[in-house]
């Protein structure tokens, strides 16, 4: 098996369900057209971005992001440590991945250049989204760009900037510890000199009526797994009720802290996946 393409064993029919509360139809319906049209905006507002210097364009990429979340029908819950300044080297933002909501999810907390498999760039409405916020694409079926892929990740690091991986190739359900964080992203760090970022994502129902199993349990309306329609996934998340994203910050690593890739890999999985990680802290953000 190709290891550039990993594969988890999560599947729409078993792992994207969500058993809580329902919003009506229309209602559901309206939060999908708002959802839709904040991307719209997105798309539209993107190619004046460069117009704006670094701190301002970095305020408009957030609010836009928990627009974003916040528009399809998703509370916000952000955790943790305090999110350290952009800066000289850059950070390479290390995450769990569930869901195509965890892109504006991170965005809204620590935004930076996203890397993605090359199948986004021609996705609707977002693959322009995409490209315009300086994601770098990787084509995930060619082994021989994973060297390219690593020196453009160093590259931009030493300029500054954060890039934002989810280093475990797919999307799993989060139930579960999830996938192993392949180490290639991590290589472009310690050839930058950078520090990691590692940050939890997690999907729960919250509010007063929602019942205690709920609350405690993942909330697999959020997932958008295997071979799940976008369609199919965007109806999911603006019919369930009570869906909240969570993202906890966690202390940052050197990446010369480690010896090598994969130690660094495996420091910032076991970060990801420990119980301190589910912890309810004090919320910096809502």
């Amino acid at each position: 098996m190709n290891p550039w393409l990993p594969t988890a064993p999560c599947a729409p029919g078993t792992c994207a369900a969500h058993t809580g509360r329902t919003r009506l139809p229309p209602v559901a319906a309206a939060l999908l057209l708002a959802g839709c049209a904040w991307a719209l905006a997105g798309v539209l507002g993107a190619p004046f971005l460069p117009l704006f210097g670094p701190a301002r364009r970095e305020r408009l990429i957030r609010r836009w992001s928990y627009g974003a979340v916040r528009a399809f029908g998703v509370r916000v819950r952000v955790t943790g440590d305090p999110v350290p300044p952009a800066g000289t080297p850059g950070t390479l933002v290390v995450a769990n991945h569930i869901s195509w909501l965890d892109i504006p999810l991170v965005a809204a907390v620590v935004p930076g250049r996203m890397l993605a498999k090359r199948e986004i760039r021609r996705w609707p409405v977002l693959g322009p989204l995409a490209a315009h916020g300086g994601t770098l694409f990787v084509d995930r079926d060619r082994l021989r760009a994973l060297p390219a892929t690593v020196r453009a990740l160093a590259a931009a690091m030493r300029g500054g900037s954060r890039v934002v991986v989810f280093p475990e190739g797919t999307t799993w359900c989060g139930r579960g510890p999830g996938g192993r964080f392949g180490p290639a992203a991590f290589q472009a760090a310690i050839d930058a000199g950078a520090t990691v970022l590692p940050v939890r994502i997690g999907y729960r129902v919250t509010g007063h009526r929602a019942a205690p199993a709920e609350r405690h349990a993942p909330a697999g309306a959020a997932a958008f797994v295997g071979d799940d329609p976008l369609p199919a996934s965007l109806w999911r998340v603006v019919r369930a009720a009570g869906l909240t994203a969570e993202l906890h910050v966690l202390p940052p690593v050197p990446a010369a802290a480690l010896p090598d890739r994969r130690a660094l890999a495996r420091r910032a999985q076991r970060a990801v996946a420990s119980e301190s990680a589910n912890r309810s802290p004090e919320s910096v953000h809502h």
